[in-house]
């Protein structure tokens, strides 16, 4: 019997996000900017609601493009808020649309969002050894710095515990728990990541 993080139930999306995507490593500028653009969409619901929805972001928002994102206008407005397939919440549309511009500025300035975003981890994941569900943390120091600085440069939806989240799930942090069949395979990636910029694995 594979033993996972009890978080992901016995919901075979929710299983198959767990086993194939949270907390690997992701460094391609859209998947990025989706995780993050999500990440926002879900405040105040489930991430098994937004995983149902995923697909229908993903037509609505022209794959997560924050470039084509970032020229909305009114228009595609009106038509998000009439979509039913995402969260029909005005805030979190303009949002998302606000957050795309800044990602522009950002790319201008750091080179990518993986530039900038990795920063608060030094570019290499950090390696949590919790045992517990109770134990993992809800935000950290380095997640209130990413917020702070998200925020300054006219982020939305971007507060530390939705920065937290998002570096779960994007292998900043394996926050797997120790007895998760995931846990060892995030480690290795990890210690791969270690060995190429030179530093020694801590086992």
């Amino acid at each position: 019997m594979i033993n996972r993080c009890a978080w992901c139930g016995n919901d075979s999306l929710y299983m198959a996000y767990h086993d194939e995507e949270w907390g690997v490593p992701v460094h391609d500028d859209r998947l990025l900017f989706e995780f993050l653009l999500l990440e926002g969409a879900q405040a105040g619901l489930s991430w098994l609601t937004i995983l149902r929805k995923r697909a229908n972001y993903r037509q609505a928002f022209d794959n997560f493009d924050h470039e084509r994102i970032a020229t909305y206008t009114q228009h595609n407005i009106d038509r998000l808020l009439a979509d039913p397939g995402i969260v029909r919440n005005r805030l979190k549309i303009e949002s998302a649309i606000k957050n795309a511009r800044a990602v522009l500025a950002i790319r201008e300035e750091f080179g990518s969002l993986d530039a900038f975003l990795w920063r608060y981890v030094d570019g290499v994941p950090r390696q949590n050894a919790w045992r517990n569900l109770t134990e993992i943390p809800a935000q950290t120091k380095e997640s209130d710095r990413m917020s702070k600085e998200l925020k300054k440069r006219g982020f939305n939806f971007v507060g530390s515990t939705i920065c937290y989240a998002f570096m779960q799930a994007t292998g900043m942090v394996n926050d797997h728990l120790t007895d998760c069949f995931r846990y060892r395979d995030i480690a290795r990636m990890t210690a791969a990541k270690n060995r190429i910029i030179g530093e020694p694995f801590a086992k």
